[in-house]
């Protein structure tokens, strides 16, 4: 396609300011892999009159969407546990059958690199066909500093074998192994895992799970400080089983995100408007490990807090492979408006993975666009596993 192009017939909601910031009629000038003007077709500068037009007919145009919390490099999958639990085995049980993460630790350490990546791609391609331009992957189910690694490469790799920007969290102190205790694992395996891994160049942000069945407010903030060290940005699995503090140390460091937050209060809400971090909202999560205990949505908006949607895509607690269906479990089971959960995996994902130049359509900002067959986009949100995308423009290119 021409290096200067026209995107117009149709409407755009741009994420702008408050609500969709939807035009109708609209006309998007891509310029290399830039968005150069965005307007009413019917105010279109005379110098961008003469550029190729594509017509979309009638389409709606979103920013191409973004997946700000996955776990999607791993090796195996956990649907054998999954038969076990609804056939009444209990998770001790599950877990004495080597199941758990134990089972997806031990078959990611297994895997090769190549073996990883391959099993990844179909997983990158479902959500590159709902629309998604940008992924964030996490490590975390090495637990040693060889596999941290390869599933940081694997995360690499994947950015380069498809159209899709790929963003890495360093996730090490996700689970404590068994045959240590958690100081010494964080001490001695973690650290010296994140400064190898920051060192090849693999890390955009670093990331913990603070929790009863991981790790607590101390051990996390000896992560957080080493990646202040070394000027990576921080993230938080925060009060997702129960209030331990993680998302009051979360506003403390000045997170990125505070990820889950279930359990989360008031106070939690207003720590977290004044640290500027996302609460980024996982539904799949909640809803596989039949959680009843609800993010306080109405505090976040209370205080102002940006909310982004992810799907937590990962083989245990959130097997969710569609941002779309996140996108509806948010508005049904959290009560989002579809504006907030579109706003979710589009300018506040994009906050939440600390990245400026995604999930608007606006002047400067990366021409990665979706365009949908539908005209409302509450559409996006109203449909239950319906993949409505004609086509996607990843940096300029459709």
């Amino acid at each position: 396609m021409a290096t200067h192009h026209v995107i117009c017939g149709g409407s755009a909601a741009t994420m702008t300011g408050a609500g969709y910031g939807l035009l109708e009629d609209a006309a998007i000038v891509i310029a290399g892999d830039r968005i150069a003007w965005v307007g009413p077709a019917a105010d279109l500068p005379t110098e961008h009159a003469a550029h190729p037009r594509r017509d979309v007919s009638g389409r709606l145009i979103t920013p191409s969407l973004i997946d700000c919390h996955t776990h999607i490099v791993h090796g195996g999958n956990r649907a054998r546990e999954f038969e076990m639990r609804l056939n009444g085995a209990s998770y001790e049980e599950i877990a004495r059958a080597g199941g758990g993460i134990v089972s997806t630790v031990a078959a990611t350490r297994a895997a090769s690199e190549d073996a990883l990546l391959r099993s990844a791609l179909p997983r990158i391609d479902a959500l590159i066909a709902q629309g998604v331009g940008t992924v964030e992957i996490k490590s975390g189910y090495g637990l040693d500093q060889q596999t941290e690694l390869k599933m940081l490469r694997v995360a690499r790799a994947l950015g380069k074998a498809r159209q899709i920007r790929v963003v890495t969290s360093f996730l090490g102190a996700h689970a404590v192994p068994a045959g240590i205790e958690a100081d010494a694992y964080i001490d001695d395996i973690c650290i010296p895992t994140l400064r190898a891994a920051h060192a090849e160049g693999l890390v955009d942000a670093v990331d913990g799970f603070c929790e009863g069945i991981a790790f607590d407010t101390a051990q996390i903030a000896r992560v957080f400080d080493v990646a202040k060290e070394l000027g990576l940005p921080v993230k938080l699995h925060a009060e997702q089983l129960s209030h331990l503090g993680g998302t009051a140390l979360a506003a403390r460091y000045g997170t990125l995100s505070a990820d889950h937050v279930e359990y989360a209060t008031e106070a939690d809400a207003a720590a977290l408007a004044k640290a500027g971090t996302v609460a980024v909202l996982l539904p799949g999560a909640f809803y596989t490990i039949h959680e009843t205990q609800a993010p306080p949505v109405q505090a976040f908006r209370n205080h102002g807090v940006p909310m982004a949607v992810a799907t937590d895509w990962n083989p245990g607690s959130s097997p969710l492979g569609s941002l779309l269906l996140a996108m509806n479990m948010a508005c049904t089971l959290f009560r989002l408006t579809p504006a907030e959960a579109l706003a979710g995996t589009t300018r506040n994902a994009a906050r939440a993975l600390g990245l400026t130049d995604c999930g608007m359509i606006a002047p400067g900002m990366r021409a990665d666009l979706a365009i949908w067959d539908v005209t409302d986009p509450a559409e996006l949100s109203y449909g239950i596993g319906i993949t409505p995308l004609h086509s996607r423009i990843f940096g300029g290119v459709s």
